[in-house]
């Protein structure tokens, strides 16, 4: 992993050494967990509840650009102490994949903050899809009535009257584009081709190598526009003929190479909310393959994998280990009572989260009753230049904080009751999670979990609440999910099955008899 370090202090009352200790602690635990460290971003005297921090900006202009994989900051209250903006930004980093940690606090300060946060976020996604669902609606009638949606535009075509049409300066260098890749140029030659003639992006940039790949595949350039899962052929005029492009696809297919940069990324789900118990390290993703050839994927303590100490825990099975985190939290949600006070916390919460409004409130009956005064002592005839002034002067405030609160109201949503039993529910609903529900499970519910040799430790951000589950019982678990007998004896029992492997393993560790009654990956978890 890549990281780049956060640091702040609020007033001139702290000094230079505040940023100085508190680097020095993220580089610590940035080291311990194995974790590079690309550079820091410090604002000085700066408050974290405002956004208006330069290098807290530029910091997320760079995770934009996925520059970094994680954010540390030595205490969580580094990176904002307004929950809206804490929200706001982390759903912003999570879409780049950047996560925030703190390298003090293992266990993350204010649990019910970060359900709160989790339903702020739920919310956002939820308003934007509600809006993404009518802009849809009005780009498909765009497309079946010709119209352009807006976009990226290809080369070769031009916005006429709300409509594509045919570039008669640019549409010919497209097919001899075409017709190039078609009889063996290259890409690079294509591109060299295109600069030379002086032909730009719309944007007005050179035309790039990978312009030229994506137009070479561009099915617009048949005469098709396509958006989501709707299609019309001959919605605009084409530029290449039906036999050119697939040519020019067949050698496309041909000439393609699968980098290893694009294999898939298994993702481990638990990191930055799993920790060693004996030494308090993150346990991380790791891979093996054995003899057979198949990968299995564990988690093992940071320390232990990079040799900075004397630590003994074991690794752990990941998907083992994910399915129960996962079962159990979902158990904890079809729990009535427990949604009903998680509900209740949060409603409590985001009352007591916004100071700011009530302020601007206050402020606002204030200024309206010093008006109410002020024309009250003009009808009983006291009037002068002053009176008028200072009329002017509040009417002016007035309507400042009218605008003021309005902005808080709209950046700071209330949320209703029915919306947050709806957030829940989307986990207890389905069969199955995908990935992203359960990212999103473990992100809300989870706090930390500890891994020690006998047990685990899952704490909830339901009012810290936590459990403790037994090794002994995850293998048994384990065991009786994938249990199967040997075709050799069709009848033998579960009982029977577990006094088989117990006498197999205390005898002679014969894995290759194991392997015949239970299949290999359980074989590796049992041994």
């Amino acid at each position: 992993m890549t990281a780049v370090i956060y640091a702040r202090y609020s007033c001139d009352n702290q000094r230079e050494e505040s940023i100085d200790g508190q680097i020095r602690e993220c580089t610590e635990f940035a080291e311990r967990s194995g974790i590079s460290v690309l550079r820091c971003y410090c604002d000085r005297a700066l408050s974290a509840k405002t956004d208006n921090r330069p290098q807290f900006l530029e910091m997320i202009r760079d995770a934009e650009k996925n520059q970094f994989d994680m954010i540390i900051v030595w205490k969580l209250d580094r990176f904002a102490r307004n929950r809206y903006d804490s929200a706001r930004y982390k759903a912003l980093l999570k879409k780049h994949n950047v996560k925030v940690v703190s390298a003090t606090e293992h266990i993350s300060e204010g649990s019910e903050g970060i359900l709160l946060e989790s339903i702020l976020e739920g919310y956002a996604e939820f308003y934007s899809a509600e809006l993404s669902e009518k802009v849809i609606r009005g780009m498909k009638e765009n497309l079946l009535n010709g119209k352009f949606n807006g976009g990226a535009l290809a080369i070769g075509y031009k916005i006429s009257e709300e409509r594509m049409v045919k570039d008669e300066f640019t549409a010919p260098y497209v097919l001899e584009a075409f017709k190039m890749y078609g009889n063996g140029y290259s890409i690079h030659e294509i591109q060299k081709y295109l600069n030379d003639r002086g032909v730009l992006q719309h944007n007005g940039k050179p035309v790039s190598y990978s312009t030229v790949g994506r137009m070479l595949k561009n099915r617009r350039y048949l005469g098709e526009i396509t958006f989501r899962e709707t299609t019309v052929p001959n919605a605009i005029e084409p530029i290449v003929t039906p036999e050119l492009f697939e040519k020019v696809q067949n050698k496309l297919a041909l000439n393609k190479h699968a980098p290893g940069r694009n294999k898939a990324k298994e993702e481990y789900i638990l990191t930055t909310k799993f920790y060693c118990g004996q030494c308090g390290a993150y346990m991380v993703g790791e891979s093996g393959r054995n003899q057979q050839g198949v990968v299995h994927r564990y988690y093992k303590c940071t320390f232990k994998k990079n040799k900075h100490g004397d630590c003994s825990s074991k690794a752990i099975r990941k998907d083992d280990i994910e399915n129960l985190v996962i079962s159990k939290t979902l158990k904890m949600l079809q729990d009535e009572k427990t949604v009903d006070a998680i509900v209740a916390m949060i409603m409590s919460l985001q009352t007591r989260e916004n100071t700011t409004l009530p302020l601007l409130e206050k402020q606002l009956s204030e200024t309206e009753t010093a008006i109410k005064n002020i024309m009250i002592a003009i009808e009983q005839g006291i009037l002068n230049k002053t009176t008028k002034t200072r009329v002017s002067e509040l009417e002016a405030l007035r309507d400042d904080l009218e605008s003021r609160i309005k902005n808080e109201k709209l950046s700071q949503p209330a949320i209703d009751e029915a919306f947050i039993r709806k957030f829940l529910s989307q986990f207890t609903s389905c069969d199955k999670p995908t990935v992203p529900q359960k990212k999103q499970l473990i992100e809300t519910f989870i706090n930390s979990i500890y891994l020690f040799d006998d047990k685990l430790v899952i704490t909830y951000n339901y009012m810290e609440q936590q459990e403790t589950v037994l090794l002994d019982d995850l293998k048994k678990s384990i065991f009786l999910i994938r249990f199967s007998p040997n075709e050799r004896y069709p009848n033998l029992s579960y009982n029977e099955g577990l006094v088989w492997i117990s006498f197999i393993l205390g005898q002679n560790q014969n894995l290759a008899l194991v392997r015949s009654f239970i299949d290999t990956e359980v074989a590796y978890a049992v041994c």
